[in-house]
């Protein structure tokens, strides 16, 4: 793993309200952050969406579970696991990464399914999401 990757890892693995004055260490100045709620561009509003989140949820945390690299590019899979109105909830994703010259984050996309992976998990949104899903999913042959 390369020392850039493995400092992103590092960053996300132990992400916390402090940790995010080294942000800057791991994006770049003009840095594109882009999730299913998000798209962003610059470290002060990338720093806004983890500030956000640690205002929403209750102890968030990242476990990056693979990486695969290629020259300045990184796809991870994650788990990303908090506490909302008293439950725990994971969420199942994925990340693809471009780094520059010096080894900093110039984009940040992340891919994940908001309906299955939170949505669903959802007290009251879940059994209509759920009751959609079966709606919709294609019948099984005989």
């Amino acid at each position: 793993m390369s020392a850039p990757l493995e400092r992103l890892v590092r960053f996300y693995e132990t992400l916390s309200p402090e940790s995010l004055d080294h942000l800057r260490e791991v994006y770049a100045p003009q840095a594109r952050f882009k999730d299913p709620f998000n798209d962003v561009a610059g470290t002060a509003a990338i720093e806004a969406v983890f500030r956000h989140m640690f205002e929403q949820v209750g102890d968030p945390r990242f476990d990056v579970t693979s990486c695969i690299e290629s020259e300045r590019r990184a796809a991870l899979e994650w788990v990303f696991g908090f506490t909302l109105r008293g439950r725990r909830i994971r969420v199942r994703g994925a990340s693809v990464v471009d780094f520059d010259d010096d080894g900093r984050v110039t984009l940040h996309r992340d891919y994940w399914d908001p309906a299955e992976e939170l949505y669903e998990k959802l007290p009251v949104l879940g059994a209509l999401f759920r009751a959609l899903r079966r709606r919709l999913r294609a019948r099984r042959p005989p």
